[in-house]
């Protein structure tokens, strides 16, 4: 099997292989359906957003931080973990070896960053 390459159209194959199997996941499948009205402009946005991180396209124009605020009712830490697993597969089996590593340290530390945004709540208790 030939593997992709960390381009336009590798990151495009990448992004709508991984939320077809996002999509048909039992915890995460819900969320993003009931999130998501029009599959096909998300996943535009998304190989933008993807082409912008790793191969600073610019292309992305969105604020991640507000978009997944909206649904913070919804999100737990646990599915961060599990979207990662998903994005760890998905990656392993169709990128390159050196792009899917470059592709998962890169999604580790945006999903460090938007649990932060999305959970840390500094304690204003004054002893």
């Amino acid at each position: 099997m030939t593997r992709l390459k960390l381009d336009d159209a590798g990151l495009e194959t990448l992004v709508e292989a991984f939320y077809a199997r996002l999509r048909a996941d039992a915890e995460l499948g819900p969320i993003f359906n009931d999130a998501i009205d029009d599959w096909p402009h998300h996943l535009e946005k998304l190989t933008a957003f993807w082409s912008s991180v790793m191969l600073t396209s610019g292309r992305y124009k969105g604020q991640p931080v507000p978009a997944h605020m909206k649904h913070r009712d919804r999100i737990t830490p646990e599915l961060f973990d599990r979207w990662l697993g998903l994005w760890e597969q998905t990656t392993d089996e169709l990128m390159e070896p050196d792009a899917a590593s470059a592709l998962q340290a890169k999604a580790a530390r945006i999903a460090e960053s938007l649990q932060l945004a999305l959970f840390f709540r500094l304690d204003r208790k004054v002893a």
